[in-house]
């Protein structure tokens, strides 16, 4: 085989990997919330079918699932095949919260009406609508988010007959983002010449060391010099040894008379 194919191969390889693990990581976040118990309250008589699993509740109506909080005064709701929860919900305003996959925040929805598909991850808010992450929100009259994808769609229509709301016009506010690329590179940064600056500081070129090692010595005529003032005074005082009258031995007359 070419090594074309062979990268080829490589290539869709990596690939289906990359792929392979996406969808496991999806497949576990979609299983954090319908992996747990519904939990529902209500303060009025409820109709409830259990081998359906569907209801209809009243009064201050509550439902929980991990970390989805649904919040109304009416709630029609059913259990999905896949454990997750469907609900049609009603107040003045509903609520709704619940966790973002993957990260530690969560996004909130408020309406006169929402929507919720747990299978689809999709929340619709209709009627004076505002949605929620962090400080960043949305608000129209009909907002439909998909939590999967982090994507929102957004529509302006008329307020409800004697209600209040923003009107055919959307509305939103993105606050500044920490991790924001713009202001990354908009960032002073140095060029490489300030650091050239600090590496070209003055350095010894040899010069100077060769400087300090030639500094001052004796040289070989001060020697020769010095070596010459010695043998001067060797000499002298041979020549003054010379001049010096020599011992003379005298004999002594009283010996040779005895």
């Amino acid at each position: 085989m070419t090594q074309t194919g062979s990268g080829a191969r490589r290539v869709i390889a990596a690939c289906a990997c990359i792929a392979a693990l996406l969808a496991s990581a999806v497949a576990a976040a979609e299983e954090a919330d319908r992996g747990k118990p519904i939990h529902f309250s209500a303060e009025q008589p409820a109709e409830v079918d259990f081998d359906k699993r569907v209801g209809t509740l009243r009064g201050n109506v509550v439902i929980t699932q991990g970390t989805m909080t649904l919040h109304a005064d009416r709630i029609e709701f059913k259990q999905n095949a896949d454990n997750s929860l469907s609900a049609t919900a009603y107040g003045n305003p509903i609520s709704f919260r619940q966790k973002k996959d993957g990260a530690d925040e969560f996004y909130e929805g408020y309406a006169q009406r929402a929507v919720y598909d747990g299978q689809s991850q999709t929340l619709q808010l209709f009627d004076n609508a505002l949605l929620k992450q962090g400080n960043d929100e949305i608000r129209s009259n009909y907002i439909s988010y998909n939590s999967a994808t982090n994507v929102f769609r957004s529509e302006g229509r008329p307020n409800a007959p004697g209600a209040e709301g923003p009107g055919a016009r959307v509305q939103g506010v993105f606050e500044p983002r920490s991790d924001n690329p713009l202001g990354a590179k908009g960032a002073p940064k140095t060029d490489g010449k300030g650091s050239d600056g600090a590496k070209s500081a003055p350095k010894t070129d040899g010069k100077g060391s060769d400087g300090a090692k030639g500094a001052p010595k004796t040289s070989g005529k001060a020697s020769d010099a010095a070596k010459g003032a010695q043998g001067a005074a060797k000499g002298g005082a041979a020549a003054a040894a010379k001049a010096a009258p020599p011992l003379t031995l005298t004999p002594d007359a009283t010996l040779s008379a005895k």
